[in-house]
C-alpha cells in the first residue's frame, strides 16, 4: 500500500510560477495547434458528418490520454472529487467542438473563428449567476460592445446571413460553460483529470451518436482525422500550461493571434479572404475581450491588496 505522503504528492498540482514570457510564448504556440484543428476539421467536414469528426478527435483525445487511466500508478485520474461537475463539463466541451464544426461546413473559417472569440463576454455574464461574481458597469459596457462586433460579422437581415452563423456563437456559449465550470474545480480537481474525464465521457456520448450518421472514412480522412485529435488535444493541454506562467489578463493579447493563423489558412487552403465586415468585427470583438481581460486583471490587483493590507493597530 502506498504511503499517504506519496500519494498526496501525486495527486498535487504544480506549483504556478511567475514567468510571463515562457506563458506568451505558450500561448502563442497553442494558437498554431487550435488554428490547424480548426482548418483541418473545415476541410474534412466536406467527405464527413461533423458527429464523425468530432468522434475521431475523441477517439484520439482517449487514446492520448490511456496513461492517466491505468490505475496503480501515479498518472491515474480518473477519480474525481466532483463527478457530476466533471460529466457536465464534459458535455458542455463536446457541444462547443461539434457545434463549431458543423458551423465550419458551411462558413468561412476566419468568420466562424472571430464569433466563437465571444465567449469571453458569455464568461462575464454567466459568472454573476454561477460563480456570485459583481460584474460592474464598464464590463457589461465591453461586453453590449462586443456582440455588436458579432452583429456586425453576422449582419442579420441581409443577404450575407448564413443561419449557420448561430453554430459559433452556441459554441462559444458552451465553452463559456466550461470555461466556468472549470473555475468552479479550480483547487479541487487536477487538470489531467479535468482531461480525462472529458475525453472519455466526450468519446461515450459521440459513441452512441456516430453510428446513425456513419460515412466509411477513406485512410485519407482517417489520417486527417488523427491530425485534428493531436493537434486540439496539444493546444489544450499547452494553454494549461501557459496559464502556470502568467495571468489570463497577460495572455489574453496573444490568444487572438489564432485569427491571424485560421485567416491564413483559409486563404492558402480554401481560398478565403475575410470581408471588411468580418475584419471589422473581429477588431471590435477583440478590443472588447482585450479590454475586459484588463478590468479582470484590475479587480484581481485589488482583492489581491485586500488580502495583504495590514489590519489597523489596536
Amino acid at each position: 500500500m502506498p504511503l499517504p505522503e506519496k500519494k498526496s504528492v501525486a495527486r498535487t498540482a504544480p506549483a504556478r510560477a511567475d514567468r510571463p514570457f515562457r506563458g506568451i510564448a505558450l500561448i502563442l504556440l497553442s494558437t498554431v495547434f487550435l488554428g490547424t484543428s480548426d482548418a483541418t476539421s473545415k476541410y474534412l467536414s466536406s467527405t464527413l458528418p461533423s458527429i464523425e469528426i468530432a468522434w475521431i478527435r475523441f477517439l484520439v483525445f482517449v487514446l492520448i490520454m490511456v496513461p492517466a487511466m491505468l490505475p496503480g500508478t501515479p498518472l491515474y485520474a480518473l477519480r474525481s472529487r466532483r463527478p457530476g461537475l466533471q460529466l457536465m463539463r464534459a458535455m458542455a466541451l463536446l457541444a462547443s467542438s461539434l457545434l463549431f464544426i458543423s458551423g465550419l461546413r458551411f462558413l468561412p473559417i476566419a468568420e466562424a473563428s472571430a464569433t466563437s472569440f465571444v465567449s469571453p463576454l458569455f464568461v462575464t455574464a454567466l459568472s454573476i449567476f454561477l460563480l456570485g461574481e459583481n460584474v460592474g458597469l464598464r464590463r457589461w459596457v465591453a461586453t453590449a460592445v462586443g456582440l455588436i462586433g458579432v452583429l456586425i460579422i453576422l449582419r442579420p437581415g441581409s443577404s450575407a446571413f448564413h443561419p449557420a452563423a448561430f453554430f459559433p456563437i452556441v459554441s462559444a456559449f458552451a465553452w463559456a460553460c466550461t470555461l466556468i465550470m472549470t473555475r468552479m474545480m479550480s483547487g479541487r480537481e487536477r487538470t489531467v483529470t479535468t482531461m480525462t474525464w472529458s475525453s472519455v465521457a466526450g468519446l461515450c456520448i459521440l459513441s452512441a451518436l456516430v453510428p446513425l450518421v456513419w460515412v466509411a472514412p477513406s485512410w485519407h480522412d482517417v489520417l486527417f482525422g488523427i491530425l485534428i485529435g493531436v493537434a486540439s488535444t496539444a493546444g489544450q493541454w499547452i494553454v494549461v500550461l501557459a496559464f502556470r506562467y502568467a495571468d489570463a489578463s497577460v495572455l489574453a493579447p496573444f490568444s487572438y493571434t489564432q485569427l491571424l493563423w485560421v485567416s491564413l489558412l483559409g486563404f492558402l487552403i480554401f481560398g478565403e479572404v475575410p470581408d471588411v465586415w468580418t475584419v471589422t468585427g473581429a477588431a471590435i470583438i477583440v478590443a472588447s475581450g482585450l479590454y475586459t481581460a484588463h478590468r479582470e486583471h484590475i479587480r484581481r490587483s485589488q482583492l489581491l491588496a485586500l488580502q495583504v493590507e495590514p489590519a489597523p493597530s489596536a
